[in-house]
């Protein structure tokens, strides 16, 4: 059976007409969606759970610790997370910093 996914990412850019988009494989098809917030983040990743399929999420190296158990939380499905203590793309700090948890 082939595994839907989704892969949350966070962005200071509005997301506009790039996303969410599909990657499809022989063995996955992956939901890449950006995310402007936490907030964000948790209602789009329960859009892909409950309206999507997706059966995993996993989240991109910006999401903190409270972050990741933030959306974790929110969805009954697994949750993995890239990990970075500070992220390139967030100014060198953490989602937690960027997004006030």
């Amino acid at each position: 059976m082939k595994l839907k996914a989704g892969f949350l990412f966070v962005t200071s850019c509005a997301a506009g007409d790039d996303g969410p988009t599909w990657v499809k494989t022989e063995g996955v098809d992956l939901l890449v969606i950006p995310a402007t917030s936490y907030a964000d983040a948790l209602e789009k990743a329960r859009w892909a759970v409950k309206e999507q399929g997706c059966a995993a999420l996993e989240l991109c190296g910006g999401f903190g610790n409270e972050g990741t158990a933030l959306i974790a939380r929110s969805v009954d499905v697994p949750v993995g997370a890239v990990r970075f203590d500070v992220h390139p793309g967030l100014g060198n700090v953490s989602g937690d910093t960027v997004f006030g948890r």
